[in-house]
């Protein structure tokens, strides 16, 4: 029993003293990305790939090994069978005491490699963004650790008692576009569906940073900002009300009537659209938003039909659809400033023709559908403004 005690200890020391001479290289391209704290137990490994086969070791280690066994088996698994050999003839060897040294090295060896916990690597990488003495990349790969870290919607809940929201939206302003473009990121991922962040970001003044930002050059910035906008107020009826004084609307019309932004910054900005009226129907009580019955306004969501990107006129159908059901969407307007006949009709043209050709025909199906729907809603709420009183 003794030996094979020992045996595993000392192929688990091979293990072990593989990770650690890993520990020695922090160039952080590659391989292992190390925090700058100096514990050991502050480990925070990232996958790549090395030629010598080391990070895969390390990979088993990123939660992996759940037992000794099961580094154990790793190790036999992965070591010369004349050195295994060598090994067993000389564990047997060894004598009582001995073995009980191995062992307790073994036992602060696996002690030493326990991975800290999700908070433990947050509160690391709050305290580098922190570290103004750090290098700007050291501050980005930061940024990205807590990205992967706030999903769990524990994580996102805890980000800001341990001080590291308001980090993250300081960052907002930094000169870096990355910096800015990550911390938007993070932003949006942890406020997803979660009026407890929802409500953090606002009170942090958040919102009206991320609003400027989606103003950048940069256009992953500004798809990001406007990304982490969308999730702070879905089904958030004070996020709205803060969009809209903050002059929400302008930027949105801003956004949509410029053919020559981003694909991606349309798709994102229409998507929302087709939110906020949908949040509007649901909260009839409180009053429309009087920017939804702009006839400008109309008219560049209308125009989106017309773009050779399906996904981008699909995302308008959808907003039509639910601006349509409002009540104070003008159905006269539609027709008559924004030629939302003309516009349907050119795209069941367009949609007939790819069903013909059977490019992506599944999808051009799908997609008529729901412009028939559109049409049936416009023409059911047009008969009615245009019936006359019997």
């Amino acid at each position: 029993m003794a030996s094979s005690v020992m045996l595993a200890a000392l192929m688990i020391t091979g293990v072990v003293g593989l990770i650690r001479a890993e520990r020695v290289n922090k160039s952080g391209s590659g391989g292992v990305v190390w925090s700058t704290a100096e514990e050991e137990g502050d480990l925070v490994v990232r996958k790549g790939g090395d030629a010598d086969g080391s990070t895969a070791v390390l990979e088993e280690l990123d939660g992996g090994f759940s037992s000794l066994d099961g580094m154990l088996q790793w190790a036999i698994g992965h070591s010369d069978p004349t050195k295994l050999k060598e090994t067993a003839e000389n564990v047997q060897q060894l004598s009582s005491e001995n073995l009980k040294q191995r062992q307790l090295e073994i036992k602060e060896l696996m002690e030493s490699l326990k991975m800290p916990s999700d908070a433990q690597l947050m509160q690391i990488a709050i305290d580098d963004l922190k570290n103004s003495s750090l290098l700007l990349e050291e501050h980005l790969r930061a940024l990205q650790e807590l990205l992967i870290l706030v999903e769990p919607i524990d994580n996102a809940n805890d980000l800001h008692k341990v001080g590291g929201l308001s980090v993250v939206i300081r960052a907002l302003d930094n000169p870096d576009s990355e910096m800015r473009m990550t911390s938007a990121w993070i932003i949006g991922k942890a406020s997803q569906n979660n009026p407890i962040v929802q409500k953090q970001v606002l009170e942090l003044g958040g919102l009206p940073r991320l609003m400027k930002m989606v103003k950048s050059s940069f256009k992953q910035e500004a798809a990001k900002a406007l990304y982490a906008i969308s999730a702070l107020v879905r089904n958030n009826v004070d996020g709205q009300e803060l969009f809209y004084a903050e002059a929400g609307d302008l930027m949105l019309q801003d956004i949509l009537s410029n053919s020559t932004n981003d694909i991606t910054l349309r798709r994102k900005c229409v998507f929302l659209v087709a939110d906020l009226a949908e949040s509007q129907l649901e909260t009839r009580n409180k009053g429309e938003q009087p920017f939804f019955s702009n006839p400008l306004f109309l008219k560049s969501v209308v125009d989106l039909t017309a773009s050779t990107d399906l996904d981008l006129q699909e995302k308008a159908l959808v907003a039509i659809k639910n601006l349509l059901q409002l009540r104070t969407t003008e159905v006269q307007v539609l027709k008559h400033f924004c030629d939302l006949d003309g516009a349907l009709e050119k795209m069941r043209e367009q949609l007939q023709q790819l069903i013909l050709e059977g490019d992506r025909r599944d999808y051009a199906m799908d997609m008529e559908s729901l412009r028939r729907e559109v049409k049936l809603i416009y023409h059911g709420k047009l008969e009615k403004v245009t019936q006359v009183p019997t």
